[in-house]
């Protein structure tokens, strides 16, 4: 048994004595020990060494004491798998040097077997739960097959992914091909993250809202769907959609335990927009937490008050910056286990 179920507690709607809390990105670069690991491995090695995932993993719980870990990875290991290969440049961060772009790079892509592929990860959550020894529960995540799709069209980060776009709209049918294909290897792996022992899992569509309504519903909604819809009856699922108020209602019918939430919907909005019967994830604004400390610990218990105390997780609206003073992490985190409504 889990000794710290609130997470579970709220994914599952029950009645809680105070919402759970957890930050994405929270085993980050803010966490001087976490630095220190940084100088020493470069980015992959720490992803594909299950011991260093681990300690890495731990640091937040140990530290800060959030309710939930989240394994220390990155959603682009999936591409990686799918034999595109993924390198993390500094001062320019993921860099795809052979980006897909017609159909003779998609041939080279191929449907892994993921346990097999992505066994570092499997071994780290194996790791993690022992080192947790069931003090919190252990969130697996992977990222959207549309967030996906723009980092192996555009080939790198960007501000509008227009070339991933571009590449939907003139060849919507490989389009289609390679986010099927980025499907049903994000499927195969969350199952095997599943089998291995995370508690839940978290979609990140973190460029959901560069896309229209529309076309949300053609390149992204219908494979975060089908991923929804092969995992909801064995762990609950948590889709978060950067950007995407919009489709909050179409998310809500997923079948998703929880949706997140970013700090450009209110808490209002959101609960209207879902339906009401949803629990949510959010919205701090990560900046937020350089104001001073007695500001977050106010705003912290505003926003619960807005979203009530059920159905509700506390996080930030994206993740934790790397300027984050540790102190104002914690802090955040101790709004909410103060908190009485």
């Amino acid at each position: 048994m889990i000794q710290n179920d609130l997470f579970l507690k709220a994914l599952k709607g029950e009645t809680v004595e105070r919402p759970p809390v957890w930050m994405m990105r929270q085993a980050g670069r803010y966490l001087p020990d976490f630095m220190k690991l940084k100088a020493k491995y470069d980015f992959f090695t720490r992803c594909q060494t299950p011991e260093l995932a681990t300690e890495i993993t731990i640091m937040p719980i140990d530290q800060i004491g959030t309710d939930a870990a989240i394994l220390f990875s990155d959603i682009l290991v999936v591409l990686q798998a799918m034999n595109i290969e993924v390198e993390m440049k500094p001062e320019v961060g993921p860099w795809i040097p052979n980006p897909i772009r017609s159909e003779k790079e998609l041939n080279e892509v191929i449907v892994p077997d993921a346990s097999v592929a992505l066994d570092y990860v499997i071994k780290a959550i194996h790791m993690t739960k022992q080192e947790l020894n069931n003090r919190v529960p252990l969130i697996g995540f992977a990222g959207s097959p549309w967030t996906l799709l723009c980092y192996a069209v555009q080939g790198q980060g960007s501000k509008n992914f227009d070339k991933a776009k571009a590449f939907c709209f003139s060849q919507p049918e490989l389009a289609h091909r390679l986010l099927q294909m980025i499907t049903d290897t994000t499927i195969d792996y969350l199952k095997a993250k599943v089998a291995a022992g995370v508690d839940a899992v978290q979609l990140f569509d973190s460029w959901g809202g560069l896309l229209s309504p529309d076309d949300y519903n053609i390149f992204s909604l219908p494979y975060i769907r089908q991923i929804v819809s092969a995992l909801k009856d064995e762990i609950p699922v948590i889709v978060f959609g950067k950007g995407c108020w919009f489709a909050l209602h179409d998310m809500a019918q997923t079948g998703a335990s929880a949706l997140g939430v970013d700090w450009t919907c209110t808490a209002r909005n959101a609960r209207y927009l879902s339906g009401g019967q949803i629990t949510l994830q959010g919205n701090f604004d990560p900046s937020r937490l350089l104001s001073p400390i007695p500001t977050i610990k106010s705003e912290v218990k505003k926003m619960i008050d807005g979203f009530g105390k059920d159905r509700y997780i506390v996080n930030l609206g994206h993740g934790i910056l790397p300027n984050i003073p540790v102190s104002h992490a914690q802090a955040f985190v101790d709004a909410v286990k103060e908190y009485k409504a």
